[in-house]
């Protein structure tokens, strides 16, 4: 071996330790960069000539030391295990946030809220069947009558606006996921260009982790890994992301509330392949799209329709309650009653109106009786106690969106806890150590310093040899 060949091991270290530096330098200047995974120098020896040249002499020692590769400290498994507990948790959430807002627009219990009302309703009947030639009772029971109906308005209206707010969200959210999943196909372009001449690419791929985890609260992505580096995105099964091309969603069907309650989805399509079924299993859009179900017999359908449906059924009940024990009275007049409810359309919360808007048109008396009695009158008053009376019927749906609004918040909560457990792995695993970086800086900067001064050493014993041998 050349005695010029010390330098040239000694140059070798020199340039590995300064990458090593650069590398933990690196990892310093991003420990609080969202999403960035720590990065470590491989070093590995340089072997010695096998097959020497002719006169030439080893000794058996390796040539010095270079810098493998620079590794990217991820866990593959921990990462998908965080997506899909990602795609757990937004489903859940979604659902569980749903439940809120539709049990927190109930207002129940509360002196606003529709059991309020409906009790008081019931109680203006007694009143006024108490004293039936009163005209100031029939005025106040239509004051009553009407704030049921006001508030029945309200409570549908806040659910088809929430379905709406919901849908356009949805919207949005399918937007989002076609623009991040060409980003991703971007990044998996540039990586696989970067890669092939041996360029790094860690900060790259950090970028692209971060977003596939996007795509995973959003519609539950997983991923799959090429032979080249790049990611594969996977939808239900379906490619949303394949190499680096990307393949967009379409939100179809229900545009608005009506159009949901009378039976028609909203659903997920491929763009390029409209038949192709999108089904997803996690992310917050297909959690909002179960929301936007339309009503289902045996009560699986969405969260939203399903609140209307039931309020629909509480405004037929009172209509038909009253509405069959008022035509059977008569007013002080002696004429025979008419329907105290009526509807502007289909029955239901939002069409139920007030037939009666004069005290003198309201019936209490039985015709058997006279005009001047409230027999039927307090006959309807006794309505809210019966058996499947509209207060019944609220109160079973009040006491059923409560509990399911609980068992879906303790869900997504439970969900949450175990996603965050998953994340707080991740992050012990990838995160940068300042300690650790600072330790390995200098380790760097000892054997940078060691290497210098073998050169050092070895131009001493060079210029010895050259300048001073026979003087």
């Amino acid at each position: 071996m050349s005695t010029f060949s010390g330098i040239s091991t000694a140059l070798s270290s020199l340039i590995a330790q300064r990458q090593g530096l650069d590398v933990s330098a690196q990892n310093l200047a991003n420990a609080n960069t969202v999403g960035y995974t720590r990065q470590r120098a491989t070093l590995t020896p340089i072997s010695g000539a096998s097959v020497p040249a002719m006169f030439a002499t080893t000794d058996g020692v390796g040539t010095g030391v270079q810098v493998g590769s620079i590794d990217r400290l991820a866990d593959a498994f921990i990462d998908a295990r965080l997506r899909t507990a990602t795609g757990d948790s937004s489903y859940l959430a979604a659902r569980a946030d749903a439940y809120g807002t539709v049990e927190g627009s109930l207002g129940e219990p509360g002196t606003g809220a529709l059991s309020t009302q409906l009790t008081a309703f019931w109680s203006s009947w007694q009143q006024a069947s108490n004293y039936p030639d009163a005209s100031a009772n029939r005025s106040v029971l239509l004051t009553k009558a009407q704030a049921v109906v006001d508030q029945l308005h309200t409570l549908s209206s806040d659910v088809s606006t929430q379905w709406s707010d919901t849908r356009s969200s949805t919207a949005s959210l399918v937007d989002q996921v076609n623009a991040t999943a060409t980003s991703v196909a971007d990044l998996n372009h540039r990586i696989l260009g970067l890669s092939t001449s041996g360029a790094p690419t860690g900060e790259l791929a950090d970028q692209r982790d971060q977003l596939i985890t996007t795509l995973s609260g959003l519609v539950g992505a997983t991923t799959s890994t090429r032979s080249d580096g790049q990611l594969d995105v996977m939808v239900g099964g379906n490619a949303l992301v394949s190499g680096g091309k990307a393949h967009a969603l379409n939100l179809t069907g229900a545009t608005t509330y009506g159009q949901a309650a009378t039976g028609t989805s909203v659903a997920l399509q491929w763009t390029e392949h409209p038949t192709v079924p999108v089904n997803l299993s996690g992310g917050k859009v297909p959690g909002q799209i179960s929301v936007l179900a339309p009503p289902q017999p045996d009560g699986s359908g969405g969260i939203l329709t399903e609140a209307g449906a039931r309020m629909d059924q509480v405004a037929a009940a009172l209509a038909t309650a009253v509405n069959g024990l008022h035509t059977t009275a008569t007013t002080n007049a002696g004429v025979a009653g008419g329907a105290f409810f009526t509807f502007g359309g289909a029955p239901s919360a939002a069409t139920l109106q007030l037939a009666i808007t004069d005290p003198a048109d309201v019936a209490l008396a039985d015709s058997t009786k006279g005009t001047n009695d409230g027999s039927i009158g307090l006959q309807i008053s006794k309505l809210g106690k019966a058996a499947g009376s509209p207060d019944q019927l609220w109160s079973e749906t009040v006491v059923d969106i409560g509990s399911k609004t609980a068992a879906a918040t303790s869900r997504g909560t439970v969900a949450e806890s175990a996603r965050s457990t998953i994340e707080a792995q991740q992050t012990s695993g990838a995160a940068v150590d300042s300690d650790e970086e600072t330790v390995n800086m200098l380790a760097f900067q000892r054997a940078y310093q060691a290497a210098a001064r073998v050169m050092t050493t070895i131009d001493s014993v060079l210029d010895t040899l050259i300048n001073r041998m026979a003087v």
